[in-house]
């Protein structure tokens, strides 16, 4: 695994960084008022998500708090043995703040009769399997909650493909999906998420010493700019590149978007009707309204 220390900054003009400014007074009034209009909207009036102390389910977890009132949300922290205590303490800062109700849950016991089955099994089968384990303990309790589940996952993220299909990328409705990292961090200081929070190295918690830049192999203070010419701005790879991007920096997160988008899309159903679900049925109208 890369270490962060090892990841060195592009040197990029000032206004390519300074097209991911938004206003983030306005950002939170429209994700609050879409949570509380997409829950209320099919009877729903309680919000369930995963705590983990990190930047990311903070913002989820304040906007929820937002839409639905503090005592209409549920925070779930799901350790594992090798879980940062850290962690705990961070996802235990904003269950006070705000004053939600929480729950601990340690997934080690669930978890670890399926890897001693495996004696082949690596570090990338058992992230998976936890982060699988983490979405399943949540979605129950959404429905012993009468709740719906709200996401976590950001904008770079989810262009990147870091996420585990039914783990961490699995929700009901996810505010945070068109916020680029750097745009989370704007937004979760204007919340009055805990500067230590938002500080702090991101982690997905899974394996001890992992951190999200690491992964990479690049960070995201270099990698939201890319992305948000590439796909906001709709650049054309050569065209980054002019504006500064190295072409095997570019060429290497064009090729995450590529083969990660299997990651953003229901799975696909193949069309031998005239009203076929994805492709046909997916209009109000289609709901008898």
């Amino acid at each position: 695994m890369a270490q962060q220390a090892e990841i060195k900054r592009i040197d990029l003009p000032q206004n390519v960084r300074e097209k991911l400014h938004i206003d983030t007074d306005l950002a939170i009034q429209v994700l609050a008022r879409f949570v509380r209009n997409e829950l209320t909207k099919v009877g729903f009036q309680h919000a369930v998500l995963g705590l983990s102390g990190g930047i990311d389910s903070a913002v989820s977890c304040y906007l929820a708090a937002r839409a639905m009132g503090p005592e209409n949300v549920l925070a779930l922290r799901l350790p594992y043995a090798t879980s940062s205590p850290t962690s705990l303490e961070h996802a235990q800062l904003i269950i006070d703040d705000l004053g939600i109700n929480g729950e601990t849950i340690d997934i080690t016991p669930i978890v670890n009769p399926l890897f001693d089955a495996s004696p082949d099994i690596n570090a990338h089968r058992k992230g998976n399997i936890m982060a699988r384990t983490r979405m399943m303990i949540i979605f129950d309790r959404s429905a012993a909650w009468k709740a719906l589940v709200v996401g976590t996952s950001n904008k770079t993220e989810l262009l990147l493909g870091y996420g585990t299909i039914y783990g961490d990328l699995a929700s009901a409705v996810n505010p945070i999906g068109d916020l680029y990292k750097a745009q989370i961090r704007q937004v979760a200081r204007k919340l009055g998420v805990p500067k230590v929070i938002v500080d702090k190295a991101p982690s997905a918690d899974l394996i001890p010493g992992q951190t999200d830049e690491g992964d990479f192999g690049f960070s995201y203070d270099d990698v939201d700019p890319l992305l948000y010419l590439l796909v906001d701005e709709r650049y054309l790879p050569e065209e980054a590149v002019a504006a500064g991007f190295p072409t095997s920096f570019v060429n290497n997160v064009m090729r995450m978007i590529r083969t990660s988008h299997f990651k953003r899309t229901l799975p696909v159903i193949p069309k031998l009707s005239g009203r076929t679900v994805g492709h046909d049925f997916r209009y109000l109208r289609d709901w008898g309204s």
